[in-house]
Order: structure tokens, then C-alpha cells, then sequence
């Protein structure tokens, strides 16, 4: 029977320490020039996590981890895990079957995409200045794949009931258990359908969404590793503005006064600038990275409700 050749371009360490591990990881996959932001920033940072997974490492404890050399089984396992991201260019959450967002850890797989928004960011700061967290008392969350969104919020609401949208039934069961997970399901509801459409007249203080937003032309050129992420969850039609259209012709309506609409729309932002020239988008600022999220208020949807619902 023929053996698959190996994906790597040289010979593993032998009796390797967890830090050896990690550089021939990351080695070969700067050699293979694998493609990172799914959550990891680059090939060390990739090869840790598969790593750490791997041998039940503590990240917290990385001084000491190290310097750990393991046994001939786990090794083969972690080389096992770094063949399959070289062979199928498969992101690491995916691997590992989890990821973390907000400071939280979420169930992962190819149901979803993979957590990695800068709106955590912003629910860290439980989205002050732009609204006051404690008036914050329901939130809905369009797009929800994994839930990571609306679980962050409902965490760092406790006053808050939260509503989460998605289209996809699959993406639903993945989110069912990051609820159940993290122990939110009393204040939180899962709802299918396409964005306000299951959620009836209902109003809310915040609305938050991390939508379809990639446009046909760029998710022909994406990366492989992006294509291990559900299709329906990035593309967005031709221009990437299918789905943020959606959210802006019926966000009025379903926002109380001295609420805010927050959405994540990354690389569209200058088209969708130049799908609403007037409309006075808030493009918000991050400490850590990461950018292409605007914020209007009630009374900016309001006064521009005719230029947001006239655009195609």
C-alpha cells in the first residue's frame, strides 16, 4: 500500500521540548506559506496552539511548559495535527474544535466561522462611551454562528435579555451548545431566520452584527484556509453589501431611542461609504487591531432613513 509522503520540508526533532515543537511547526509552516487570522496572528502563533492542545498545556503556564519535553505518542500527535494543517491548510480552531473570544472559550467547527471579531473589544468595555451599559437591557445579535457575539454580551450584560439571529439551523446547533455551555440559556433565545425577520416588532437598546460581508471577487481569492469556513457566513454578493443593506433598511425600526447599531463590515467599508454618502458612519477604533466597524445611533437612522432605504 503506497504511504503518504510527508508534508514536511525536513525531519522532525528528535525527544523534542515543547518550545523545539513549536519552532519546526512554525518553520514549516512559513515554508508552506499557510495564511493566519483565524483567531492566530502567525506561524508561532498557530503552532503553540496546536501544541498546547495537543499535550493539555495551560497557555498560562507557558514559562514552565516550555522547557516540558513529551512522551513519543504525544509528539506523533502534534505532528499529526501540524501534517493536517499543512495537507488540507485547515485554520487551527478548527483542529483543536474550539477558540476563544472575549476572553471566552467557544466550541468551533466548520459549521461556523471561526471567532475573531474586534467587537470584543467593545463589549469589554460593555460598548462605552457610546452608550451606557447600564440602561443596556436588550440585545440582539444578527449573523450569531457560534453564538460567541451574543453570549460575550449576555455576560457582560447581566441585566440584559439577548435575542441571536442566524440563517443556518447548522450554525444553530453549534451555538445551542456555547449557551449551554456558558450558562446563559435563562437570558438568552437562539432564533432562525434572516436577520430581523423572526424577532417580529421587538426593540432593543444595542444591536450588534458580525455579518456576511466578503464580495464575490474577493472570496474568489481568499486564502484556502478561508474556505473552510461556511460560504453563506462571508459572501455577500457582489459587492459584499448584501446582507449590511438588510440591517440598515430595518435597524430604525427596531431600535430604542438612545440606542446604537454596531456592525462589522471590514474590507466593504469604502464601499459601503460610497453606497451612502451621506449617511454619518462612525468607523471605531481599536487598541488591539483590526478595524471596518462603523456605529450609528437611533437618531442617524432615523434622519437618514430615506437614503438607507433607497440604495441598491
Amino acid at each position: 500500500m503506497p504511504t503518504t509522503p510527508s508534508p514536511f520540508t525536513r525531519k522532525p526533532p528528535a525527544a523534542p521540548t515543547v518550545a523545539q515543537l513549536i519552532r519546526f511547526g512554525a518553520r514549516e509552516f512559513d515554508a508552506a506559506g499557510l495564511a493566519y487570522g483565524h483567531g492566530t496572528v502567525d506561524a508561532t502563533d498557530d503552532a503553540a496552539a496546536l501544541v498546547f492542545h495537543a499535550l493539555g498545556l495551560d497557555h498560562a503556564d507557558a514559562g514552565t511548559a516550555y522547557a516540558v519535553k513529551p512522551g513519543g505518542p504525544q509528539v506523533e500527535q502534534v505532528l499529526g495535527l501540524f501534517a493536517e494543517r499543512l495537507r488540507r491548510r485547515v485554520p487551527v480552531a478548527y483542529l483543536m474544535g474550539r477558540m476563544w473570544f472575549a476572553g471566552l472559550e467557544f466550541e468551533v467547527d466548520q459549521r461556523v466561522i471561526v471567532p475573531r471579531s474586534p467587537l470584543a473589544e467593545l463589549i469589554a468595555r460593555g460598548f462605552a462611551p457610546w452608550i451606557d451599559p447600564a440602561r443596556v437591557l436588550r440585545v440582539v445579535d444578527l449573523g450569531t454562528g457560534s453564538g460567541c457575539i451574543a453570549i460575550a454580551c449576555a455576560l457582560q450584560f447581566p441585566q440584559a435579555r439577548v435575542d441571536a439571529v442566524d440563517l443556518s439551523p447548522d450554525a444553530l446547533e453549534v451555538a445551542t451548545r456555547n449557551v449551554q455551555r456558558h450558562g446563559v440559556g435563562a437570558r438568552l433565545q437562539l432564533h432562525l431566520g434572516d436577520t430581523f425577520e423572526p424577532l417580529g416588532d421587538a426593540v432593543y437598546d444595542l444591536i450588534v452584527s458580525n455579518p456576511p460581508y466578503v464580495s464575490d471577487a474577493e472570496m474568489d481569492a481568499l486564502p484556502r484556509e478561508y474556505l473552510h469556513e461556511p460560504d453563506m457566513a462571508l459572501r455577500a454578493g457582489s459587492d459584499g453589501l448584501d446582507v449590511v443593506r438588510r440591517i440598515l433598511r430595518e435597524a430604525d425600526a427596531h431600535l430604542a431611542p438612545g440606542g446604537i447599531l454596531v456592525v462589522e463590515v471590514g474590507d466593504s467599508e469604502g464601499r459601503l461609504q460610497q453606497a451612502y454618502p451621506g449617511v454619518p458612519f462612525v468607523w471605531l477604533e481599536f487598541e488591539h487591531g483590526g478595524g471596518g466597524v462603523f456605529l450609528l445611533t437611533k437618531d442617524d437612522l432615523r434622519r437618514h432613513r430615506h437614503e438607507l432605504s433607497g440604495a441598491s
